[in-house]
């Protein structure tokens, strides 16, 4: 089976050829770029990049897989959530191709596709289903921060989510603070490496709450407080990197800890992470090492499949066509809200 899909939540424009669990081709146009000049991602700007992409984006991913659109047997893009005008570029644009094709379409929950990216391949982008054990989940982006216990192949439910700022959110804001270039994260990641993380007591939000929910705005107040009432800080590279070892060994420590603590509770094997700030450094490390001490198996998205890309929401797709799962129609419109819950089987 071979499955077109694509991608355009947010800011890049992505399109993806899967056959059988396998990614013969998966390009992404980034528009970081563009929005650098404004520190953050203007919605009108992407849907315009979207739009100027989408069509040579389609023809690149086609050519590099060596297929022709009449060997595609389905359709598959992110129906939601995201930023409306951008879901609407990527949703329109596979419908009418689906229709043109006369094949079935499929519309598939962008956080979904990242909760099960953890099992396909990285250098060999082979999904390895048939290795599902309960695990659970860390979703971990710029906009959403989710624990999900996964009882097995597209069985899954929610234990907690961001109450206010998401740990991307929050990574990217306090570099906006400390006056760092965008995209802020990666830049907060690359600086902490050479600062001292206990130079700064920031705190640790909601880490000993009981339950699975996640809060970094009072994380993100406590930096702005600081900066403000101490300027000179921002004035030397070694106290700015100080500042991000600090912020960024806070926002590890919580989801660290909580991502530990429900795998013990639901007394899985098994932990994943995915999502774009899975790519941090720090975190992929701090999970590797907590999950060592508990005696438990880790699976971390590949770096490619992390950011938003369409190759993991083809493998989904398949995933739900091999259990039974029917074809929407082509007038389903976009859900900018939708919640993973309520995709769960």
């Amino acid at each position: 089976m071979i499955i077109l899909a694509f991608e355009t939540s947010c800011d890049e424009t992505s399109v993806a050829v899967v056959r059988d669990g396998r990614i013969l081709s998966n390009v992404v146009a980034s528009q970081t770029a563009l929005h650098s000049e404004y520190g953050g991602v203007v919605p009108e700007l992407a849907t315009r990049e979207h739009l100027r992409n989408i069509g040579p984006v389609t023809r690149r991913a086609l050519a590099e897989a060596g297929v022709e659109p009449s060997q595609i047997d389905a359709v598959a893009a992110t129906q939601g959530p995201g930023l409306p005008s951008a879901l609407l570029v990527g949703l329109k644009y596979s419908q009418a191709l689906a229709f043109a094709l006369r094949k079935p379409f499929y519309g598939v929950n962008h956080h979904e596709a990242h909760l099960y990216s953890p099992w396909i391949g990285g250098t060999s982008p082979q999904a390895d289903f048939e290795a599902f054990r309960p695990s659970v989940s860390l979703i971990v982006s710029g906009g959403h921060t989710l624990l999900v216990l996964v009882e097995g192949e597209l069985r899954h439910r929610v234990l907690g989510g961001t109450l206010d700022d998401a740990a991307g959110e929050c990574f990217d804001k306090t570099a906006k603070l400390l006056g760092l270039p965008y995209p802020g994260g990666p830049e907060v990641d690359r600086l902490a490496r050479e600062g001292n993380p206990n130079a700064f007591d920031f705190p640790r939000p909601m880490m000993r709450d009981p339950g699975d929910d996640f809060s970094f705005a009072g994380l993100k107040t406590s930096v702005r407080y600081l900066v403000q009432k101490n300027p000179a800080l921002l004035e030397r590279r070694e106290t700015v990197c100080d500042l991000c070892a600090s912020v960024q060994a806070a926002i590890v420590e919580v989801l660290v800890a909580k991502t530990v603590r429900a795998a013990r509770r639901h007394g899985v094997s098994w932990v994943t992470a995915s999502g774009g700030v899975t790519c941090n450094e720090g975190l992929r490390y701090a999970l590797a090492a907590a999950c060592a001490r508990q005696g438990l198996k880790l699976r971390l998205a590949g770096r490619s499949l992390c950011t938003d890309n369409a190759g993991m929401v083809g493998v989904l797709a398949e995933m739900k066509i091999r259990s039974g799962a029917l074809p929407v129609s082509l007038d389903v419109e976009i859900d900018p809200a939708m919640t993973l819950a309520g995709n769960a089987a």
